[in-house]
């Protein structure tokens, strides 16, 4: 077994999106290989309405999968397809644009006004890019969570994972997709396949991802970190990348730690990518986007 380096640590960067909703951006629009097959993520927690109430209007996508996690407040959305309602705390909506689907997101503050969520973007292999749209929406009481002895509790939205499925299924680069919870003080290791590319984004808390990268000797209760090199220690907002292994070992501070943990196979092909169109050529970009202009955009079944 081998613990996964820490390759680099990432603080998420504000920025705006949609209509002019303030957010964080832990990665995406720029080269994107190392978190393949994932695009983008974006930590859309807010306590200010008017920074975020304009939303995400309508707008279209293609070649790629949205999923929309939400903490705190409510999503409304409706989409081509005739989908709509609200993404609730603790609900997630896993959206498949294929080969085209035009929607809207609008965020709603709690009772207090405080908005929580995160948006991941998931790249579709060239084989599905043309796919027809599908929409799974699921409510968190059919979220499993897995809580082990010490008190980590692991949510599994996508994949398998301690032995329990997520109710989200059928995606093509067969990511997982959890919200662990690490109690104040606890050390946890945690199964990451090893073909796989893998990320940590921290939301709570804080706490120390081993880096593995020089030799490092199991620690033990007793000694504690016997690493030669100091531990990555990632609090609020920070993304980090792992580099390959088949584990993730984690420390939580003296407040705890929360964070996802995402890792997916990765495509390795070439990407072509503008606004919310990802292609795999910039002539199958430029049709999409000339179909948008024909008002042919979206597909109907034969």
């Amino acid at each position: 077994m081998s613990i996964r380096p820490v390759k680099r640590l990432i603080k998420s960067k504000p920025t705006r999106e949609g209509a002019g909703v303030h957010l964080r951006r832990a990665f995406g629009f720029g080269n994107t290989s190392e978190f393949d097959p994932f695009l983008l993520l974006d930590d859309f927690r807010n306590d200010v309405p008017e920074d975020y109430l304009a939303g995400f209007p309508w707008h279209p996508h293609r070649g790629i999968e949205t999923i929309t996690y939400v903490l705190a407040g409510t999503v409304e959305h409706k989409d081509s397809l005739g989908n709509h309602g609200a993404i609730a705390p603790g609900d997630v909506q896993w959206m498949t644009a294929g080969r085209g689907i035009i929607h809207q997101e609008m965020p709603k503050g709690d009772h207090v006004g405080r908005m929580h969520g995160f948006q991941l973007w998931a790249n579709l292999p060239a084989s599905k890019k043309m796919t027809p749209p599908r929409y799974q929406e699921v409510n968190s009481p059919d979220i499993p969570e897995v809580r082990d002895d010490d008190g980590t509790s692991v949510r599994i939205v996508c994949g398998s994972f301690w032995g329990k499925k997520g109710p989200v299924d059928g995606i093509a680069t067969d990511p997982i997709y959890i919200d662990v919870t690490v109690p104040p003080g606890k050390r946890k290791v945690l199964p990451v396949e090893t073909t796989r590319h893998a990320f940590a984004y921290v939301f709570a808390g804080a706490g120390k991802f081993c880096n593995a990268s020089e030799p490092l000797a199991v620690p033990t209760e007793s000694v504690g970190w016997l690493d030669t090199k100091p531990p990555s220690e990632a609090d609020n907002r920070s993304l980090v990348l792992f580099d390959r292994g088949d584990e993730v070992m984690v420390q939580a501070g003296d407040d705890g730690l929360r964070f996802l943990l995402v890792s997916g196979k990765p495509l390795e092909e070439p990407v072509a990518w503008y606004g919310p169109i990802v292609m795999n050529s910039q002539a199958e970009l430029r049709q999409a986007f000339d179909e948008l202009d024909r008002g042919t955009f979206l597909k109907r079944e034969n």
